[in-house]
This record gives structure tokens, sequence and C-alpha cells, in this order.
């Protein structure tokens, strides 16, 4: 792949920007530039704005099964190019092929979702709710909503919100990570081949400006968000100050508790996977492990002996466990934290510091021992591939451990017994719950529950909330008339 310049998508048409302000896209896994990118200029953002606002009016108008005719020419287009999307994302973000290809057969299931239109936007309605009176809810699409998406998922994250969009007759402006452009202009080409009309999908980039434009544009009417805690509240707070649905998600502090009755070696393998799966860059990533009773001492060498196990390297050799973190600015933050920890008096069982290769981004699987809540190590999303083993006594005390997080995303416990499990499954303050699973992730058919601060709105992506987050419902009561010779009584022989 030769160096190539990103371009916007603007009124069905991709643009070189005016603007002068350029990134440089580097391969993280070699540190060499294999894209340039342009910042959208405020008026190339008005003009994707306008351009969806006037092609929302005829797409809203377009019959819901007609819409999901293109939803299925999209899926066909994105199976053929699966392998290449695949590559894509390990290209620009680092992670290793068969994470990749996970991440994009994640997206496509939720444009399998979006193609079932028809029956995700039914209403419902109840006849003769009062004396000749009739009511029922029907659902409106919301107008033009804007997207805007981290790096760790560059293909995933946008599919997440743009089938539904569209399904439900919105037009859609994304706003991609300027880390990861890359895989959203295949996107954009694939959506624009596959026949959508001009407008109803288009691309910008830039940073924080270019998000600030769209949070208070006035033809923007909602707003979806994947990324950290902070720029969620932050998100929400201005987008919704302007009038906007919002919808949220942030960042976690994710915790696996290890009971003394698991199964030891594959439960680590499933918290190895969670904690070291995509160098750690994701929302779902275990990065707290809770070793309750007993088990405390064999849980760290099994994780230590899996974890020294993996090997590094760029994500398309296929020896590779796990590739590098996105940028060198971001390994040299995670080592930060790494020293932090070791001076505040965590003991360091596994160091990734001295990971380090001639190029590219990379830090090796970080596991420390005797963690407690005091610690950063603890109470902050680290985003990388640092995994805190913390001791608890009993359940109880694990499940107050989980539960004082002010994070909320996923939590998991691996045991061999069903009423541990049912008890945390209950008590753990978490949104997705995972018993003897890493990865709690949930099919595209349900929503992606985040709580606390790692959520701020009403409705989750995907799932039936997806669908009502993209529509307005409208409340319509209705009396008709009836002319006098109508005779309504019941027959003779009925009734009482």
């Amino acid at each position: 792949m030769s160096v190539t310049e990103v371009q916007a998508l603007i009124g069905g048409e991709f643009r070189p920007s005016t603007s002068g302000e350029v990134d440089a896209i580097p391969d993280p896994a070699t540190g060499e530039t294999i894209a340039t990118l342009p910042y959208s200029t405020d008026e190339e953002i008005d003009r994707a704005v306008a351009a969806a606002r006037e092609a929302a009016v005829g797409w809203g108008e377009t019959p819901a099964p007609d819409r999901a005719q293109v939803l299925f020419r999209l899926k066909t287009l994105l199976e053929e190019h699966f392998e290449e999307l695949s590559l894509l994302v390990t290209r620009e973000n680092g992670k290793t092929l068969p994470e990749a290809r996970g991440e994009v057969r994640r997206g496509i299931e939720v444009v399998d979702l979006a193609c079932g239109a028809p029956t995700l936007l039914m209403g419902s309605s109840l006849d003769q709710i009062a004396s000749g009176i009739d009511e029922e809810v029907v659902r409106f699409p919301v107008g033009v909503v804007a997207g805007v998406t981290p790096f760790n998922f560059p293909n995933m994250v946008p599919m997440w919100m743009i089938p539904m969009a569209l399904a439900c007759g919105n037009a859609f402006v994304l706003k991609p990570s300027q880390r990861t452009p890359l895989s959203a202009q295949r996107l954009g080409e694939l959506i624009v081949e596959a026949g959508f009309p001009s407008g109803v999908f288009s691309i910008v980039h830039g940073a924080k400006r270019a998000v600030d434009t769209l949070l208070t544009h006035p033809g923007v009417d909602a707003v979806s968000f994947v990324g950290s805690a902070g720029v969620a509240a932050y998100i929400y707070a201005t987008a919704a100050g302007a009038g906007k649905r919002v919808q949220a998600l942030g960042g976690a502090k994710n915790h696996m508790v290890v009971m003394d009755d698991a199964e030891l070696e594959p439960s680590v393998t499933g918290l190895i996977s969670s904690a070291f799966g995509n160098a750690g860059q994701r929302c779902l990533a275990g990065s707290v492990a809770v070793g309750v009773g007993a088990v405390g001492d064999a849980l760290v060498g099994e994780i230590v002996e899996q974890a020294e196990r993996l090997r590094l390297g760029p994500g398309d050799d296929p020896d590779t466990d796990m590739g590098p973190v996105i940028r060198d600015e971001r390994r040299k933050e995670l080592i930060g934290y790494v020293d932090e920890g070791v001076e505040a008096g965590a003991k360091l069982v596994a160091d990734g510091r001295d990971a380090a290769k001639d190029h590219g981004y990379f830090l090796g699987p970080t596991v420390f021992d005797d963690v407690t809540p005091d610690m950063r190590l603890w109470q902050e999303e680290l985003f990388g591939p640092v995994l805190s083993v913390v001791r608890a006594s009993d359940l109880d005390e694990a499940l107050k451990i989980v539960n004082a997080s002010p994070y909320g995303n996923a939590a998991s416990i691996f045991t061999s017994s069903g009423a541990s499990a049912r008890e945390f499954r209950r008590r753990a303050d978490a949104g997705m719950i995972g018993v003897n699973i890493g990865v709690p992730a949930p099919m595209a058919f349900f929503p992606f529950v985040g709580w606390k601060r790692s959520f701020l709105g009403d409705l989750h992506a995907t799932g039936a909330d997806g669908a009502r987050f993209y529509t307005k419902p409208k409340v319509v009561t209705s009396r008709w008339f009836l002319p006098p010779k109508l005779d309504h009584s019941l027959p003779e022989g009925r009734g009482h």
C-alpha cells in the first residue's frame, strides 16, 4: 500500500480537503507513514451537513423495505471485501489479523440486524382504548446523525452506528478517529457503491475542532460517540446543551473475578485474551483480575506463564499473538503508568517495558500483583496491555472492589459454582456480565450496555436500543365519528 491522501466524502463525492492542517498516518507496527490526512475545514463540514439534511428528506420517505434492500447490497459488498477490510484494520491499527477479522465480522453482524428494518421499525397499537378511540405508536427518523468514533475499532464501531441509522431513514455524517481514517474511507466507498443516495452518508475528518463543529451544528439532530470517559462526558454535555439527542459510550475499568473453585488454566486463558487482545486497547478489556481466597498465588503464576508466551510483532504475521499500541506517545504514557505503579508499591511480575523493537510502538504484556484501590493502576483506565491483580478474601469483598470503580462497562466471574455466578450477575454494578467469559461482548441484536461513567444517555448502541435511538416515536390518538344509521348494539342473546 503506497502513501495515499485520505479524502472526505461530501454529497456523494470524495474530495481532497483545502485545509492546511495535515496529519501523517503511520503503520503502528513499523512507524512508516502509510497515508496523510488533511483535516476538514468548517466550510467543508457545513457542506456535508447541508447535503445530509437535503438527502434525509427523501431517504426518510423511502419505504423501510426499500431501504433494507440497499443494506442487503452493502452486506454483500462487505462480505466480498472481507479480507481486504481486515487487512486495512491491521495496517492502520496494528491489531493482529485474526483480531481484525473478528472486528469486521462483528460490524457485518450489525448490517444483518439493520436489514430487518421493516421489523425493527414496527410500532404498536391498541384498538378501542376508550369508546370510539384508537391509539398507536409510529416511529420516524431523527434526521441527521453525527457519529464520532475511536481508533481502536476503526471498522466495527462505525458499523455499530451507520447501518442502524440509515435503516431508520436518517442521513449520517461520520467523523472517524484521526488516527485511523483509512477504514472509514473504504467503508464510504462501499456505501456509495451499494447505492445509497448522495448525501445520505458523508465523512469529514479532524480532531476536537471538527467534533465541536458537529456537536453544536444546527443541522445535526443526534450524536453517537464512542471513546474515553472524559471525552464522553464532554460530548454529552456539549451536544445535549445544544438540544441534540446523544448516546456517549465512555471508558472502562473491567474487573475479572477468579474464584478459588475456578478451572485455573482455561480461566487464565480467558483473562489473557481479555487483558492483552488488541494490545489492551478496547473498552471491554479486562484490566483488573481479582483473585479470591487461596487462588491468588497460583493465579498470578499462571497469568505470568501464559503472558510470557505471547509473541509480539506486526499484526499481519501469522506468528504474532499481540500487536503494537497505536502511537509512540501512547506507549510512553503507558510506561509512565508502569513506572508509577512500581513506585507506589505494586509488585511488577511481568515487565513489558523491555519489549521495545527497532521500529513500531510495542509494549509487552505487563502484570502487577498486590495492587490496591488507592493506586492509579486500579483507578484509571490505562487502555493498554497492563493487567493488575488484586486479592480478595471472599466473593463479598471481591464485589465491593468491583463496585467501587466509577466505571461500569463489564465484569466477569470465573467459577465452577452456579451460586457464586448467580450472586455475581445480580450484584456486580456493570452493564455486561461474563460468566467464565473474559470479553462479554453482546451480539448485535442485544444492546451494548455500559453503566456509571461508562455510558451517558438513555438508549444504548445496537439491538432494539439502536433502532429506538435513531427514531422519534409519535403517538397518534384517533376518533372517527360513525354515521347515525350504523348500530353497534350487541346482537340479541349476547352480552349480559
